[in-house]
């Protein structure tokens, strides 16, 4: 698969990961006035679960016999590390500079996305 035709069947999945993500946000922060990080746990795991079953098998298939445990190990390595990445971005971007709520759940989604594409392409599904 050209990496091309990868990049943009990551976005698209990113894309849904992004709505899930939101939505599930929006729901937990402005309906149940839930705090913003349990909403934020809450809508990466959600929206990881749908991520895994798409880079498996449409992002990065391949065609020999894959240990789907090893790869479910090392795909949570990479979210963990992603999620991280995001949410202490979120963190200083909230407690340090005061930033909405909200516009830093978005610019996070960008620090996210990045180091799990990365991550997924060099380590788990290679």
């Amino acid at each position: 698969m050209k990496e091309t035709t990868r990049i943009i069947r990551f976005a698209v999945i990113g894309t849904l990961n992004a709505l899930i993500t939101a939505a599930t946000i929006g729901i937990m922060m402005g309906v149940l006035g839930i705090h913003y990080l349990a909403s934020n746990v809450t809508a990466y795991v959600l929206a990881q679960t749908h991520n895994f079953i798409w880079c498996k098998y449409w992002i990065f298939p391949t065609d020999k016999k894959s240990n789907t445990w090893r790869q479910v190990l090392l795909f949570l390595i990479a979210f963990g590390m992603a999620y991280v990445a995001q949410f202490l971005f979120l963190i200083v971007l909230v407690e340090l500079w005061d930033c909405n709520e909200y516009l830093a759940q978005f610019l996070g989604l960008f620090i996210y996305g990045t180091v799990n594409f990365l991550m997924n392409k060099r380590v788990t599904f290679r």
